[in-house]
């Protein structure tokens, strides 16, 4: 019975005890039993003498539809609930990588491992080649970068953003490519 509270709860919670403003309510027991359609004080006193709350399940329902049960623990049930789903959701993040227009073959092979691990953990990544100085006449080496990387991870992604400059940037972006699942025949 303390699990409910009659000052200031939260709209989102469901009413309870002598919240609850219908006059007449469908009750159902705690134990799943369907009692009926009674009178809102007959149905408090029924939750009071087990030593639990009556709490509305249903309040759009014609009458409205309560359930007799111990309010704190449905609660605390309903917060597990929600702790597990937010455990199980997936984020997605964006990694970045930068290179610059003379970045070496080793140094290329390393960042290219990079986005490979960050693409297979499912993480999107963006591509930046990043200009100094008097390299910025030189867009076609850049673009020659970030086309090499599409060509070397083929399969693996898909463009998201094709690449573009902003500035002394040249960015691109790219996402894992969705698995189609296989169909036995």
């Amino acid at each position: 019975m303390e699990g409910c509270a009659i000052t200031s709860a939260p709209s989102s919670d469901p009413r309870c005890n002598h919240r609850i403003r219908a006059r007449e309510v469908r009750v159902i027991a705690d134990d799943g039993s369907q009692v009926g359609i009674i009178p809102t004080s007959e149905a408090l006193r029924m939750a009071q003498e087990k030593g639990l709350d009556l709490v509305e399940v249903a309040p759009n329902a014609e009458p409205p539809v309560c359930r007799i049960m111990d309010f704190g623990r449905f609660k605390y049930q309903q917060q597990k609930k929600l702790q597990e789903a937010r455990k199980k959701a997936t984020t997605v993040q964006l990694k970045e990588i930068k290179v610059r227009p003379k970045t070496d073959e080793h140094d290329y092979q390393t960042k290219l491992k990079h986005i490979r691990r960050f693409i297979e953990d499912g993480d999107r990544c963006k591509v930046t080649v990043f200009f100094r100085g008097r390299e910025i006449v030189h867009k076609d080496r850049g673009l020659t970068i970030l086309t090499r990387v599409v060509a070397d991870l083929g399969e693996l992604i898909k463009v998201e953003q094709e690449p573009r400059t902003e500035g002394r940037m040249m960015t691109m972006l790219l996402a894992p490519q969705v698995k189609k699942p296989t169909v036995p025949a």
